[in-house]
């Protein structure tokens, strides 16, 4: 497959090919011969024909690294990925030789794991260049909206937790009996807080965070992020000194939350990086295709010029299949 390919390129650019006795034919208009046979010859051009469509992806690796190669330097982390996904084929296939070659020919097209580095060293290339034009392309507009609506400060709050008091091998109505249980006493409290009893004098008496209760559910400042979901999503709502008129729900159990305090958010210029970041993991995650029409138009973009009409036909064949891959496998996922 590289030697083919390697006379793929060849014929392409119309270079000297260099044959392995040390020979040199001059690929002029294609008529001279490659292969000599008892009975006929193989011209270069017939050579080609016959092989050009099947090795299209081999012209799109080259096409990539052209494009990629300069600009995204081998480097330490590169490197480490690589190694990490050989490491786990071998993991897989490696302790039986026949196989792992089997797999590097079958899934890679590959014959030596030095080949095979080179492979995920371009697919690393490509997601860098993949991740940088999505990042690059997001407008202000949508920088701007994911900063006013995701953005904060961080917040300071107390809470009290009712855990389920059930054991793990609970049956399901003991389970369900523990959670009456704990959602009645949390609204208990709330009650209580209602009547203005004291929230940190109430967390001492019935909250089951052992961490937390001696200091009347202070948590302290912390990020969003830093918070199961449920519970950060109802301190956003919540204003300074206000609490959660109903128990919030979480793996832990029954929360009543006091907002305490919080911060200014940010300025823009100070999160802009890793907005992007996120927004370009959402594009991803949401469209299974965008990796594929984004190299598409990288390379639309660097004014690929395809003088074989049979050869645009089968690259512009093989992205549509690689989109509709990517489609079913989402749609299967999902």
């Amino acid at each position: 497959m590289k030697k083919n390919f390697i006379l793929i390129a060849s014929l392409l650019v119309m270079i000297t090919l260099v044959t392995g006795c040390g020979k040199k034919a001059e690929l002029k208009d294609g008529s001279e011969v490659a292969v000599s046979v008892k009975g006929g010859k193989i011209t270069a051009t017939e050579y080609y024909e016959s092989i050009k469509v099947n090795n299209i992806s081999k012209i799109i690796d080259t096409i990539d690294h052209k494009l990629f190669d300069k600009k995204y330097k081998t480097t330490d982390d590169e490197e480490k990925e690589v190694k990490e996904q050989i490491d786990q084929i071998k993991a897989n296939y490696g302790s039986n030789e026949d196989t792992y070659t089997q797999v590097l020919r079958q899934y890679f097209g590959v014959e030596t794991e030095e080949e095979l580095k080179e492979v995920l060293s371009l697919e690393y290339k490509r997601n860098e260049a993949v991740e940088d034009y999505i990042k690059d392309h997001l407008t202000d507009k949508e920088i701007k909206k994911y900063y006013d609506e995701n953005i904060y400060g961080d917040v300071k709050a107390s809470h009290i937790l009712i855990t389920l008091n059930v054991k793990d091998d609970a049956t399901d109505e003991e389970k369900a009996e523990a959670e009456e249980a704990a959602l009645k006493k949390a609204n208990e409290v709330i009650s209580k807080l209602n009547d203005g009893e004291d929230f940190k004098k109430l967390a001492k008496k019935y909250s089951d965070d052992e961490k937390t209760a001696t200091n009347g559910g202070d948590l302290g400042y912390f990020s969003y992020d830093d918070m199961l979901e449920e519970f950060s999503e109802a301190t956003k709502k919540l204003k300074k000194d206000e609490y959660t008129k109903e128990p919030i729900k979480t793996e832990l159990g029954y929360h009543i939350i006091l907002k305490t305090g919080e911060k200014s958010k940010p300025k823009l210029s100070k999160v802009k990086k890793d907005i992007q970041e996120t927004l370009k993991e959402q594009k991803l995650q949401d469209d299974s295709t965008l990796y594929y029409t984004t190299l598409a138009k990288i390379r639309e973009e660097n004014k690929i010029k395809w003088n074989d009409d049979a050869l645009k036909k089968a690259y512009n064949d093989y992205m549509d299949d690689l989109v509709e891959a990517a489609k079913k496998s989402a749609s299967s996922t999902n």
